[in-house]
């Protein structure tokens, strides 16, 4: 009889794009995968991968066989983590990739709070700004903020709630630069903004009944880290666009104001990514419940 494992060997370095990343995804030597799809091929008495020393590819018939390894392997992990699920409750490590200002936010406590109510759930938190590929990398949930949800055939979505971006400035600059009544009157306040290249800024503005604006701008304050910014606002130094979830508190403190109420850049969607397969492990499935429970339009509901 076929060894079952060599098919899922096989779907692994297929879906990871090589040996070395497969094997890093697993925790077994390359040499040794290569060795073990080399015997699968020479069993079957087909070629399966295309090998280069640039890159790896299917054969025809490698793409063939790798759809009955996906769902071979999917099954019985499938199979396993239902058991699982019926003996024991949650347990066990989730990998997570979540943007700074996000783990800077109340999402932090969010997470604190399902570890509170889940013990034997483990938590690794890698704290980026950049695109993480959850399958290259070993990431169990990638929260993301975008204004689309991209399309893909290995990853599924999970959408939360909408994440508005919020022209605020401090009452003191208002007060020092005059309030603005139109959009043409936010030429003349000083701004703060994330760094640019030459300086220059350009706040793409959504109004009213379809309305837009296109605000260009030398910001006076330019840094990489958008809590830096927010002190910077909060402080009167400048107006800026920030994420409703950062600034919420300090606008019902009266910290922070909304500069032309109904204007604001394009809204982003908070959602999550994770391959499919990984929704069934019961604490992943039930962090993902839990995150669609407590985040809502413009911050998170926390526990009580």
């Amino acid at each position: 009889m076929q060894d079952l494992n060599d098919m899922v060997f096989f779907a692994e370095v297929a879906e990871h794009g090589g040996f070395a990343a497969a094997g890093r995804a697993l925790g077994i030597p390359k040499s040794r995968l290569s060795r073990r799809v080399a015997d699968l091929e020479s069993r079957l008495g087909v070629q399966l991968l295309q090998r280069s020393t640039r890159q790896l590819s299917l054969t025809p018939a490698g793409e063939l066989y790798l759809r009955h390894s996906q769902a071979m392997r999917d099954a019985a992990q499938a199979a396993a983590e239902a058991i699982a699920q019926v003996q024991t409750e949650p347990r066990g490590m989730v990998r997570i990739s979540c943007p700074i200002t996000l783990a800077q936010s109340g999402f932090g406590v969010l997470v604190s709070q399902f570890m509170l109510r889940y013990p034997k759930v483990q938590i690794e938190m890698r704290i980026l700004n950049r695109a993480v590929d959850p399958i290259e990398e070993g990431i169990d949930l990638a929260l993301r903020v975008r204004h689309v949800i991209e399309d893909s055939s290995t990853l599924v979505a999970k959408q939360f709630c909408e994440a508005r971006g919020i022209l605020v400035a401090s009452p003191a600059l208002l007060k020092r630069q005059g309030p603005v009544v139109a959009v043409d009157g936010l030429a003349r306040l000083d701004t703060v903004a994330q760094t640019a290249a030459d300086g220059r800024v350009s706040w793409h503005l959504h109004g009213p009944n379809g309305a837009t604006f296109t605000m260009q701008h030398h910001p006076r304050y330019l840094a990489d880290d958008l809590l830096t910014l927010k002190t910077a606002v909060v402080e009167g130094v400048g107006a800026s666009v920030l994420p409703d979830y950062m600034c919420r508190d300090d606008l019902d403190a009266g910290r922070l104001v909304e500069v032309l109420p109904g204007w604001g850049p394009p809204t982003g969607i908070f959602h999550a990514v994770f391959p499919s397969r990984r929704a069934l492990v019961p604490a992943i499935r039930h962090l993902i419940d839990f995150l669609a429970e407590h985040l809502r339009e413009g911050g998170f509901k926390l526990v009580t």
